[in-house]
């Protein structure tokens, strides 16, 4: 039975996600009204630009005034859209503040003050939902947070950033170098004006933390992710990922520990071989591949942005939210009760790629070997070519520690027969 008085939402940002939030709250209403209970309504919408066509939208919810809409008193749950730290951390306090629960796409403030809005939501009984925030449609929160409960999560590898993907996607399907796949993609409406956020891997060190917060119960802020880039990645590395079977791509890293006493979060490029599921991830696609010790291995693919995409999401949360506040209920909170410390990026255990420049001449790869060896660092394959007396070493470490590995690459460079590192890549999903 369908309650006649309507749960209230106040929308904040009507941009590409927000319009279609708003487009989808009115064209499925009868719908969202028989699976939460009641009517949802629409009761504003907090613009910068108020002139705008919004053509889902009736002009009369136009507002700037999203102080005044958050704290109206009236209103159920707050959609929070319009991303950044200032005034999204302000207003999503003023709503839960004013008894709102809130539904947010915002992985920046989340990784920056997750556990200050978890608190503050518990403070005054509300939910805290931000499925959008790491992978756009995908359900991947959610399985984590309630599916995986019972369950051990040990790691969780996955690219979630589409705009790095494509262009890294490019430059392998079409040799381009990153500058053209740069080019193309922003073109396309994949990468903004200022790429910084997705190329220097920003935006995906932000949903690292918020996933490795989830898996590993345990709190994890942006300045705990050790994170890079893909603006040193060269054509040359490409090409040489693939002799080796592999492909390179932009991933988030959160792994428990052997012994379990602590975990780690990174985002850095790095080979996988192309047998692993997360090889065959092409174009602007997002996908996440989750190891738990009793469910095993499961992947979770999707378009990771996009308005329509994003807006399924949002809608989920905004779902679960408004049954919870018909039925008088609340969705899971924080959960940290692991308290598991963070360790650094030179302690991280993995495989390594080395390219060395280096003089043509016999005794050099000795050479090379004998500083590997006296840094503790084990040499699985060796591959040499050359001519004119110049020549590329390529190097593929067995596992070893970031610091060790730096620490060797160091040694190498004041070698006299070594020209310089060409590049130097880490290897994962083995």
């Amino acid at each position: 039975m369908v309650r006649t008085r309507p749960l209230k939402v106040a929308l904040l940002g009507c941009g590409v996600v927000g319009s279609q939030v708003a487009r989808l709250m009115t064209t499925h209403a009868d719908d969202l009204a028989a699976r939460i209970g009641a009517p949802v309504e629409l009761a504003g919408v907090a613009v910068r630009r108020p002139a705008k066509a919004r053509g889902h939208v009736d002009p009369e919810l136009i507002t700037t005034d999203a102080t005044g809409l958050v704290t109206r008193g009236d209103i159920d749950v707050v959609v929070e859209l319009i991303g950044g730290i200032e005034p999204a951390r302000t207003l999503i306090n003023a709503a839960f503040e004013s008894g709102a629960s809130v539904v947010t796409a915002n992985k920046a403030l989340l990784a920056k003050d997750g556990p200050a809005l978890y608190a503050a939501a518990e403070k005054q009984a509300a939910d805290l939902y931000f499925e959008a925030s790491v992978a756009g449609a995908i359900p991947l929160l959610r399985p984590l947070r309630e599916s995986l409960a019972g369950d051990t999560v040990n790691r969780v590898l996955g690219i979630v950033n589409g705009t790095t993907n494509f262009i890294l996607d490019r430059m392998e399907s079409s040799g381009a170098g990153y500058g053209e796949a740069l080019a193309e993609a922003t073109a396309l409406g994949y990468a903004e004006a200022d790429p910084s956020a997705d190329v220097e891997g920003f935006d995906a060190a932000a949903k690292a933390a918020i996933l490795a917060g989830i898996a590993f119960h345990t709190r994890v802020g942006l300045d705990d992710v050790h994170r890079e880039g893909i603006t040193e990645i060269t054509a040359a590395d490409v090409a040489s990922a693939r002799q080796m079977g592999c492909t390179v791509k932009l991933l988030a890293i959160c792994e428990r520990a052997g012994d379990g006493r602590s975990v780690t979060a990174r985002v850095h490029p790095a080979m996988i071989p192309l047998s692993h599921p997360l090889a065959n991830v092409r174009e602007a696609y997002n996908a996440v591949f989750v190891e738990a010790e009793s469910a095993g291995q499961l992947m979770f693919y999707g378009p990771g942005a996009g308005g329509v995409p994003t807006a399924s999401a949002v809608l989920g949360d905004l779902v679960a939210a408004c049954r919870n506040r018909l039925n008088g209920g609340l969705g899971p909170g924080e959960s940290a009760y692991a308290q598991l410390p963070v360790s650094p990026m030179g302690e991280v255990v993995t495989r390594y790629h080395i390219s060395l420049d280096v003089v043509d001449k016999p005794g050099v790869l000795a050479q090379c070997a004998m500083v590997f060896a006296d840094h503790g660092v084990s040499i699985d394959t060796v591959r040499q070519t050359g001519k004119d007396g110049e020549a590329q070493l390529v190097v593929v470490t067995h596992r070893a520690t970031d610091a060790a590995l730096g620490a060797t690459v160091e040694a190498l460079r004041r070698l006299d027969t070594v020209h310089g590192v060409a590049s130097t890549m880490r290897v994962e999903g083995e």
